[in-house]
């Protein structure tokens, strides 16, 4: 080989390097690059037409066990047992404030279409099943309170003070 050849073959085979190079840094930002969830006006503004009754909220735990307890939690905090496999890490569902900011449409929505790493259910669970789990995302950022409410003309009891105070 002449040095003019193997010259070339050197250049084609750095250029091919480089490429391949390119293709992986690419491959893997795209891969690694987290997008919004992005839910549709028209589904955002979809009422849940199931209310939380104990027998709505009773339907969704055996599935919410199976296919949600994994990456979110027994009671929805996000650390699952196979949570830390995933980035972005799943959802903490009881931050009371970013599930104030979502509407039940869009629980809905995420839970029917999925967004890596999460899948769809679209196919495996029925319309019905995915409004009750809504129901059942909500309950944990909302747990019912221990403390029972008071109305302002609920009298209050007066205690009286430890000795020595």
């Amino acid at each position: 080989m002449t040095a003019s050849a193997t010259r070339t073959l050197l250049l084609r085979k750095l250029l091919f390097a480089g490429l391949l190079a390119l293709i992986v840094i690419s491959a893997g930002v795209a891969l690694f690059r987290q997008t919004p969830f992005i839910t549709p006006a028209s589904e955002r503004e979809r009422p849940n037409p199931l209310t939380a009754t104990p027998a709505n909220l009773a339907a969704a735990k055996p599935l919410y066990s199976e296919f949600c307890a994994n990456c979110h939690g027994d009671t929805g905090k996000g650390d699952g047992s196979d949570a830390m496999m995933y980035d972005p890490r799943p959802m903490d569902l009881t931050d009371a404030g970013k599930m104030s900011k979502a509407t039940d449409g869009e629980i809905f929505y995420q839970i029917t279409q999925g967004k890596k790493p999460m899948p769809s259910f679209r196919k495996r669970l029925t319309e019905e099943q995915r409004w009750q789990l809504v129901l059942l995302v909500r309950s944990f950022a909302n747990p019912p309170s221990s403390v029972p409410s008071m109305s302002p003309n609920t009298p209050v009891e007066k205690r009286s003070k430890p000795a020595g105070h």
